[in-house]
Parts: C-alpha cells; structure tokens; sequence
C-alpha cells in the first residue's frame, strides 16, 4: 500500500503519482534530444562550410586559370583597320600554330592584325582521332576549339570556306562572296585522302580524314554486329570481316582500336556472336608495316597485332574495291563488308582553284623561306605545301612537322613586316621522333634516338599527348576517359543520326 503524503500525491510509483526515477530519466532523454539536435545542426554547419568554401576554392581557382583576352571588346580593333593584315586560311596544326604564334610576338605592339579563316571552328587532334574508334576518348573532347585560344591571343577569326584568291588586289574570297583583304597571306588547307585511282574505293570504303570519319567507322562496327545477330544460323563472312588499307601509323591504330572495341565493348554485350568469326586484316604495299621506324619497332608491331588476331598482309596492294570484297594485286580476294582506307593523303583539291605553283604530288611550291615564288606576300605551310628540304625531299605532311612550319613561318612574315630580310629563316624539319599506339596497353615509340615498346610506351604516349593537348579543359577531359576506361567496359552505343 502506498504512503501518502501531505498534499495526496502519491510516491510509491501508483498511476496518478510521478516517480522520480522515471521523471529523472525522461529528463536524460529530453537532454540527449537536445544533444542530438544540437550535434546535427553542427555538423550540418561543417558539412555546410566545407562545401561553400570548396565552392569558393574552385571559383577562385577557375579564375585564376582563366585567360585574359588581349584585347577587351571595347578595345579590338576591326582587322581591316590594322597597318598590317595577315590573313591565315585554314585552321589545322600548322594553320593554328602560325596564328598563335605571331599573336605572341606581336603582343606589345599595335600594327599587326591576324584573322584566321576556317571551315569550322576546331581543329582535330590527329594523334588521338583513331582512339574515338575504340571509344577510348570523345569525340568532342578530341575536337580543339579554335575561336576561344585565337580570339584570347589578340586574333579574329571566321568560320567560312575559301572559294578563291585575287592575288592582285590581295582579297581572299570566302562564302557568300565575302570578301578579307590581306597584306600577307598564309595558305594551310592541309589534306585530304589520296585515293590513287583505285576503282570502287570512294564508293566502298570509309576514309578516315577527321572526327566524323572516325565516329563513321565505329558506328559501321557496332551496325555489323547489331544485323549479325538478326541472322539465325551461319553469320555470313563479308560482315564482320574488317579490312584497313594502309599499313602506316594510322592504319595500324585503327586496326588496333577495332579490335579493342570488338574484343572489350562488343564480344561481351553480343553472346550469340562467335568472336572467332571476326576478322580483322592490315593491307600494306610496302614490305614492312610501319615502314617510317625501325626495324625492330616494326616487328614488335607486327608480333603486338599477330597475337591480337590482326592479320597483316604486306607488299601487296588493292588493285579494286567492291561492295562485298576487296581484290589483292596478287590475285587473292579478301570477302569483306568493311573497308577502311589510310593509305595515303594528297593537299587539299581547292589548290587547283588557286592561280598558284603546284607540284604533282606536294601541293604548292614554296621556297626554302615558305613563301611562294612569284606571288608576293603569299606563303603556304602544312600538308598544303611542298617545302624543300634538299636530296630532292619535302618536308613530310604529319603534325610534328607542321607545328614547326607554323613557328617559322610567324617569324617570317613578322620579319617580312618589319622589312628584316636577313631575318628570313630557312625551315628544316627536325624529327623529334615517333609515337605509334596500338590500343591503351602497348605502343612502339622512338624519341631522339631511343627505342622502346610496350605498357611503358603506351604510358609515354599518353603523356606526350595529354601534355600537347592546347586546351585545358580537353586535356581534363581527355584524361578522365582514360581513367573510366580503365574502370568500366566502353558503352557499345551507335548514334546513327550524328553522321
């Protein structure tokens, strides 16, 4: 029975009583509540702080990375208003390069305009455009912008089509009938694939010359396989047999990057397909493939595609290409759906518009100092020119030698400006030597001299071109495909309505 008190409340714990021990505990929980609360709406504090100071870190850095225009848009002048007007046509390695680099010679003075004209508004990182095939890298991020890094340098620059020159009253005729007048003029309209007269290949074959080239080919891949497995039975041969003809650097790489997106990206997602029944063949005129390395660069290749399953054909050439097979100079007949063309490239056709020097093979003639003989304040560099380089050579149209053509010929004309003639530097091509990759795990490399294959090289390779990449945000990019490349298998996706 419980003791009542004075004031009839109950102490030994009844219904209508307070027990002491309970009010003591209800009151350590409403504590601990408060604690809790407090403790969220701390770290909710610190969780708050980190990400509002990490924001504040990056837009400060972002910033600080940012370039400055040279010129405010209060400020530019109209390129026709400059003394001197240097118009530069075409916008590739060598195009961009000499842009580039009369900006920053001219940086502190006022009198030199630069504008560059293009079709479009990037420029192909060659190296790496193979590498979209394989779904190694984006398309997009492969794709060099070109307005941003010219308009930053103190350039002007428009994406219109070269329709002719009047070399007499120095205007360059673009789209449209638009007119840019020019005080010097250089010409780099780069290449485009050489089909040697070979029947059947401009209506057979994929050629790969640029970015849609490559996306073109991955997708011909992905559709052979979607359509095998629409085939009950016996997968016909001529679909899945996959032929490049060409056996160079760029041959090569595109032979490896179809085997990497077959064997890591189709294979697993297409069970009913036979892998074995894919083939994969290199065509070659000469007798090595690889021809422009060492020899013992040229066999590691050559083992590296074997063990792939990539047979290699050499010294033979394709004498005619037809819808469902290719034919061999030798007499044999490969049966194929699927034919790549890399075996050469020649200057761009739009030369033969232009009142101007050509050689039959090289594009334009040039002397020693890029500029073209009888046609004052004219200069032509890159793929598009055929520049002496003694024992009756020419400079050879790749991006390592055109990037050097760009730099000498800024010099020049900037020389030519300034009336230095002894300013005029004769261009020799200095080879800093050759990167070959074969897929993200294995390349053939050799560098002043130095000769080296396998991961390693595939890891140089990577480097070298990261670090050649002129857009940051490319080479962010770029460098977070091939980290997720090396986490996740490549999506085996065809977006048939970009090309």
């Amino acid at each position: 029975m419980a003791t009542s008190n004075p004031y009839g409340l109950g102490v030994g714990g009844g219904a209508d009583g307070l027990d002491p021990l309970r009010f003591a505990a209800g009151g350590s929980r409403f504590e601990a509540g408060r604690s809790e609360t407090g403790g969220s709406l701390n770290q909710l504090a610190r969780t708050s702080l980190v990400v509002g100071g990490t924001v504040a870190a990056v837009s400060i850095l972002r910033r600080a990375l940012k370039a400055r225009t040279r010129y405010p848009p209060w400020e530019k002048s109209p390129y026709g208003e400059f003394p001197h007007k240097v118009l530069i046509v075409g916008g590739g390695f060598a195009g961009y390069m000499a842009a580039k680099t009369l900006c920053d010679l001219t940086e502190d003075r006022d009198d030199v305009g630069v504008l560059v004209i293009s079709r479009e508004n990037y420029f192909a990182f060659w190296p790496m455009v193979p590498g979209i095939i394989g779904s190694e890298v984006n398309i997009g991020n492969v794709a060099q912008p070109l307005r941003r890094p010219l308009i930053e340098a103190g350039a002007s620059f428009r994406r219109t089509e070269l329709k002719g020159v009047d070399f007499e009253r120095k205007i360059v005729i673009a789209d449209g009938g638009k007119e840019f007048p020019y005080d010097h003029l250089i010409l780099a309209l780069g290449s485009q694939p050489n089909f040697f007269g070979v029947p059947g290949v401009e209506e057979h074959s994929l050629a790969l010359g640029g970015l849609a080239d490559a996306l073109r080919i991955h997708n011909r891949v992905i559709e052979r396989f979607e359509q095998a497995t629409l085939d009950s039975g016996e997968l016909p041969d001529p679909r899945l047999t996959f032929v490049v003809i060409g056996g160079g650097a760029t041959g090569v790489e595109t032979a490896a990057e179809i085997h990497a997106l077959v064997n890591e990206a189709l294979i697993p997602d297409f069970p009913n397909i036979d892998v074995n029944k894919v083939r994969i063949f290199v065509i070659e005129a000469g007798q090595d493939i690889l021809g422009e390395l060492d020899p013992a660069l040229r066999r590691a290749a050559s083992m590296e595609l074997a063990a792939r399953g990539i047979k290699v054909i050499t010294g033979v050439r394709a004498t005619e290409v037809m819808a469902d097979r290719v034919k061999l100079d030798d007499g044999r007949e490969i049966r194929t759906e699927n034919v790549v063309w890399t075996a050469g490239i020649r200057p761009n056709a739009k030369l033969e518009d232009l009142d101007l020097p050509l050689t039959e093979r090289d594009g334009v003639v040039v002397d020693r100092h890029l500029r073209v003989p009888d046609r004052p304040g004219v200069w032509a560099i890159g793929d598009s020119a055929a520049i002496p380089q003694g024992d009756e050579r020419s400079a050879p149209p790749t991006a390592q030698a055109a990037v050097q053509e760009g730099l000498v010929a800024a010099r020049n004309v900037l020389a030519a400006i300034d009336r230095r003639e002894d300013g005029l530097e004769e261009f020799e091509y200095r080879p800093l030597g050759q990167l070959v990759e074969l897929g993200s795990r294995f390349a053939v490399n050799e560098v002043m001299g130095v000769r080296f294959s396998g991961l390693i090289a595939a890891l140089f390779w990577r480097a070298v071109y990261l670090s050649k990449l002129e857009s940051p945000q490319n080479r962010a990019r770029v460098a977070a495909d091939w980290t997720l490349g090396l986490l996740f298998r490549p999506a085996p996706t065809e977006i048939r309505d970009l090309v």
